[in-house]
């Protein structure tokens, strides 16, 4: 059978299977009432929500200020430096190689930071979000997904988070080190941005949270900048176009809801011999290629994670308390374990009912980050500022909403059911 035929038939197969699924009876119900169970424990957290202000005030003073950039744009390049900021530059430089060495030394970075400067609301979003890259990473390589894609397909996507991870680390986190600096220091030293080469956007932004110390329009601005910053970098890449975004499995992923974002916020743990169930909020992506919808998403996931104090509360817990490791088990091990149990390749039998493990069955497969991967070389990025006109990124700043529904413990369940059905599948059909 030639590429071309296996490819028709796979879709074909993957297709039927997953179509087979929804159009069950039992599982439209137990969608329905997982959707419904999702909507009102989302209301009633809703109900006890701070919600963030993005201050309008605020936001109109940036916009005057972009508006200058714009006519006269910042300098490229920093001005000259002395002695002490040459010093400076080099540490923080050296500081961030040091931890973009991969996934969990930048999720532990974007912990630190959290945790020694909690006014960096970004660096927890940050540290999140990493998070789930890490899971995404070494999914790859676990139970499930080799079955799905050839052993080059799950290196392009590795190829892909890790370039779009490891290059937001490097233009983010000299923010955040120079930030803390000038806190240590008493003064501002924001005008050493550009020696790292951040976008003439970001200093106004840093210079007003030094004056005002406001973080909700800071987080938002850097949600606003990484996502510029690898739009063409990643996202618009032709190799990754083509060996990524334009496949099977992208096509799968909002079928399959493997383009989401879970925030743990309660954890299985004994205490005083009872189990706390997991809990799960979090959003789904429905079109990563669009980079405004990527920046929504990022809204959304902030006003979430710090508008709604029991995700607060648990997620900040959750990352104080759990190492990150890249396995699944770090916030799941009564579903995953980071030994593989049965050898590889073996044939897979049905384990889950209900989103949970059935009496006996083995728990899935998933690695921790250093056995599914190696570290790869960081590649340099292009140079350059994406940052055009004020015009562009005002609208980002209008508005902060709060999801209707985010809590997706069920949904989360039936997202693992829909995955091992496409396993299923596939191994059915040859």
């Amino acid at each position: 059978m030639d590429n071309k035929n296996e490819v028709r038939l796979r879709r074909r197969s993957l297709g039927y299977w997953l179509g087979q699924l929804l159009a069950l009876p039992g599982a439209a119900l137990d969608y329905a009432a997982g959707k419904w169970t999702a909507i009102s424990a989302s209301h009633a957290m809703a109900a006890e929500a701070v919600p963030l202000q993005l201050s309008r005030a605020a936001a109109a003073r940036l916009a005057a200020a972009w508006t200058k950039l714009g006519a006269s744009p910042a300098s490229a390049a920093p001005s000259e430096l002395n002695g002490e900021e040459l010093v400076l530059v080099e540490r923080i430089q050296k500081e961030t190689a040091e931890g973009n060495r991969n996934n969990v030394t930048r999720t532990e970075a974007y912990r630190s930071v959290y945790f020694r400067s909690p006014e960096l609301h970004w660096a927890l979003l940050a540290h999140m979000v990493s998070r789930n890259g890490g899971w995404n990473m070494t999914d790859l390589q676990g139970e499930w997904l080799p079955w799905l894609l050839r052993p080059g397909q799950r290196e392009a996507v590795f190829l892909f988070l890790e370039r779009a991870n490891a290059y937001i680390f490097q233009d983010a986190y000299p923010q955040l080190l120079l930030y803390e600096w000038s806190k240590r220091l008493g003064r501002s030293l924001f005008h050493l941005l550009p020696a790292f080469g951040v976008s003439s956007f970001m200093l106004p932004v840093w210079k007003q949270f030094w004056r005002e110390r406001d973080p909700v329009p800071l987080t938002v601005a850097l949600i606003v900048n990484e996502q510029h910053y690898i739009e063409q970098r990643v996202v618009q890449d032709p190799y990754f176009r083509d060996k990524v975004l334009h496949t099977l499995f992208f096509g799968l992923q909002s079928l399959l809801q493997l383009n989401g974002v879970i925030l743990p916020y309660g954890i299985r743990r004994r205490k005083d011999g009872d189990a706390q169930p997991l809990r799960l909020a979090g959003l789904i992506m429905e079109r990563f290629e669009q980079l405004k919808e990527r920046i929504e998403f990022g809204k959304r996931l902030y006003a979430v994670l710090f508008g709604i104090p029991r995700v607060h509360e648990g997620a900040r817990a959750f990352a104080g308390a759990v190492k990150h490791t890249g396995s699944r088990a770090d916030y799941a091990p009564h579903l995953f374990a980071r030994v593989r149990h049965l050898p590889p390749g073996s044939a897979y039998a049905e384990r889950l009912l209900g989103g949970r493990l059935k009496p006996g069955a083995e728990p899935l497969y998933s690695p921790e980050l250093g056995a599914a991967w190696g570290d790869q070389p960081p590649a340099s990025p292009e140079p350059g500022d994406w940052f055009r006109s004020a015009a562009d990124v005002k609208p980002y700043f209008q508005k902060l909403p709060l999801p209707h529904t985010f809590e997706i413990t069920n949904e989360y369940g039936l997202m693992l059911n829909k995955i091992e059905l496409a396993v299923l599948a596939v191994q059915r059909g040859g």
